[in-house]
C-alpha cells in the first residue's frame, strides 16, 4: 500500500474564489448591460450549487467506499503518489469525464441529473454553480476504472475535483478568445458556450471537462461561429430549485409509465437520448442537427 498524504476538499477551498470573481462578473457586466444576470437566475444557480455541496457530503460516502472496494479487491496494480502518476491520472480523469458528460447528453436517465446545468437562459458563472442533486450518487460509475488501474481512491477525488474547479471560469461570456494553442487543446469559454447552446449546429457537442482533444478525437467538436442561444431545446420556465432539479426526473417516470407502453418501451425510456418517443412523435437534437445540416 504507498502513503496516503492527506488531500483537503479543494472545492471548499476554492469556494471563496468562486464567490470573488462571481461579485466581480455581476459589477463588470452591470455596468457593461449586458444582461447576463438577473437575481431571479443567478440566485436559482447558487442555491443549486449550495444544495450540490451539502448532497455531496452525503454522497461521498458512496463515491469513497465504491472506489476503495475495488482498489483493495481488484486493482491490476499499484500506482504511487509520485509526479507521473498525477500526470497519468490527469488524462485518465478528464478521458473519464469525457465520457460521463457525453453519455449524460446521449441517455436519458443520466440526462435526468445534468439537464440541470442545462436549464438556464443565462450564461455566467453563476451557471456553472448551478448543478445536480442526484448526479453525484450515480455519475461516478464513470470512474470505476481508475481504481481497477491502480489509482488511489484519494488521488481520484482530488483530481476529480481539479477537475471541476478548472471548468468554473469557462462558464462566462467576457472571454472571447484564448491564444490559438490554448484553444486548440484545452476546454475555454468559447468551446463551452457551444456546450450550453441550443442552436441545432451546437447540440450535444463540446463535452470536455479540460481537454478539448477528446471532442476532437471522437467526432463532438465544434467551434464557436454563430452567437449561441443558451438553455434547452424544450426549456422548463421556472427559477424553483425543486422544479429545477425533480421536473425531467418526473417527466421521464411520467412517460415509462404510460399505460400504452410497452415493457420493452418503458425500459427504452431510461435507455435512448432525451426527446425519444415510442410513437415518434419526440424531436432528438441529432435530428435537429441533421435538418440544419440539410439547411445548410
Amino acid at each position: 500500500m504507498p502513503t496516503v498524504p492527506e488531500i483537503p476538499n479543494l472545492i471548499y477551498y476554492a469556494i471563496p474564489f468562486f464567490i470573488i470573481t462571481l461579485v466581480i462578473e455581476i459589477i463588470i457586466s452591470h455596468k457593461k448591460k449586458n444582461n447576463a444576470h438577473t437575481l431571479k437566475d443567478t440566485s436559482a444557480s447558487i442555491t443549486m450549487g449550495l444544495g450540490n455541496v451539502f448532497l455531496n457530503i452525503l454522497a461521498k460516502t458512496l463515491v469513497l467506499g465504491a472506489l476503495t472496494y475495488i482498489y483493495l479487491n481488484f486493482r491490476l496494480i499499484t500506482m504511487p503518489f509520485s509526479w507521473w502518476a498525477w500526470v497519468l491520472i490527469f488524462f485518465a480523469d478528464d478521458f473519464a469525464y469525457y465520457w460521463f458528460h457525453r453519455i449524460s447528453h446521449e441517455n436519458r436517465f443520466f440526462w435526468a441529473s445534468h439537464v440541470v446545468h442545462h436549464s438556464s437562459l443565462k450564461y455566467n458563472l453563476s451557471t456553472a454553480l448551478r448543478q445536480t442533486w442526484s448526479g453525484s450518487f450515480m455519475s461516478f460509475i464513470f470512474w470505476l476504472p481508475l481504481p481497477l488501474l491502480g489509482f488511489h481512491p484519494v488521488m481520484i477525488l482530488a483530481q476529480m475535483s481539479i477537475n471541476l474547479i478548472y471548468q468554473y471560469w469557462i462558464h462566462t461570456e467576457l472571454i472571447d478568445k484564448m491564444p490559438k494553442f490554448f484553444e486548440a487543446i484545452f476546454n475555454t469559454p468559447s468551446h463551452h458556450r457551444v456546450h450550453h447552446a441550443t442552436n441545432p449546429q451546437y447540440l450535444d457537442r463540446n463535452h470536455a471537462g479540460i481537454l478539448i482533444i477528446w471532442d476532437k478525437i471522437f467526432g463532438t467538436f465544434e467551434p464557436e461561429v454563430e452567437k449561441p442561444v443558451y438553455g434547452l431545446v424544450s426549456n422548463i420556465n421556472t427559477f424553483n430549485p425543486l422544479k429545477i432539479a425533480f421536473t425531467e426526473w418526473i417527466d421521464l417516470f411520467r412517460d415509462a409509465f404510460k399505460s400504452d407502453t410497452t415493457l420493452s418501451n418503458k425500459f427504452k425510456y431510461f435507455l435512448k437520448p432525451p426527446g425519444w418517443k415510442h410513437d415518434g412523435s419526440g424531436m432528438l437534437s441529432s435530428d435537429l442537427r441533421k435538418d440544419w445540416e440539410q439547411k445548410n
